[in-house]
């Protein structure tokens, strides 16, 4: 069983102290040597520190935002990606509407999940499913937290409604040629903190979940996601399954989190993990509201 360790076993020692890259084991060496140059203390992978900004635009509120992403970025004739969450569900409606005045035409949507195609699907969004041949001009996503100074992302906290892929999610918005993420002010911060999905084959599940629990000893509790009821390191009685037959385990980091794509790197080598939450690398533009 995975272990629930509280921030409890954290030192109190300042930040940028060297034994600190000694409790976060899934640090490599090279990330753990930043620490003794960083201001603050947290570890910060030399290729990020060096990956150039990419656009970030604001907008009084998400609603705005939503419409100033697709009056920007999108044009008639386009297959676009459509994102999952609130302001994703904006930007599909105001994509239906601009369709319907004639102002774009011989659009596709590619939604990435089944509340998406429905929101599509009701704003009159011409739709096709994902396939991996499949050239996407522009995609449009939500996303839980954004790295300020990277534009690294996490996706995949809210609540599965039925039909959630984060692998299609993360496949459309790997595969389109340009991308934008639409968030609220507070989910773009360097403040990284709270959860990431992982998903797990189900055979071992409690092997992987252990083995997550070791590589973040002490920085994280692991629990998997129920599909109902009250959630636990277990999932209860019903654990979540995905489409493609994946567990979800949460990673509950109970401290900041230094580096996503640090965390990405180390989850990609581990055998279990399928796929997690982590989208890191990709040229993207930010659009936030100041909400």
């Amino acid at each position: 069983m995975a272990r629930a360790i509280t921030s409890a076993s954290f030192s109190a020692s300042p930040p940028g102290a060297p034994h600190l890259a000694l409790r976060r084991p899934w640090i490599t060496r090279s990330v753990a040597a930043s620490l003794h140059s960083s201001p603050t203390g947290l570890a910060r992978s030399p290729r990020l520190l060096a990956r150039a900004t990419a656009p970030v635009a604001c907008a009084p509120d998400l609603l705005q935002a939503a419409k100033v992403t697709v009056d920007e970025y999108v044009r008639s004739g386009m297959v676009v990606g459509l994102g999952s969450g609130r302001a994703s569900g904006l930007a599909i409606k105001y994509l239906g509407r601009r369709l319907r005045e004639g102002a774009l035409k011989d659009i596709v949507g590619v939604p990435s999940s089944v509340s998406s195609a429905s929101e599509a699907a009701k704003a009159g969004i011409p739709l096709n499913n994902y396939q991996e041949n499949l050239q996407i001009d522009f995609a449009f996503d939500d996303a839980d937290l954004i790295e300020e100074r990277t534009l690294t992302a996490v996706i995949g906290r809210r609540k599965f409604e039925g039909g959630e892929s984060i692998i299609e999610e993360k496949s459309i918005v790997k595969t389109a040629s340009g991308l934008a993420f639409i968030v609220a002010q507070n989910q773009y911060t360097n403040d990284l903190d709270g959860s990431i999905p992982v998903l797990i084959n189900s055979g071992n599940w409690l092997e992987t979940a252990e083995e997550i629990d070791d590589l973040f000893l002490g920085d994280a509790e692991v629990w998997r996601r129920p599909s109902s009821g009250n959630a636990g390191p277990l999932g209860g009685d019903f654990p979540l399954v995905t489409r493609e037959g994946h567990h979800v385990l949460d990673v509950i980091f109970t401290s900041s989190i230094p580096d996503l794509a640090q965390v990405a790197e180390s989850l990609d080598q581990m055998d279990g993990v399928v796929d997690h939450g982590i989208i890191c690398g990709i040229p993207c533009t930010l659009m936030k509201s100041k909400d």
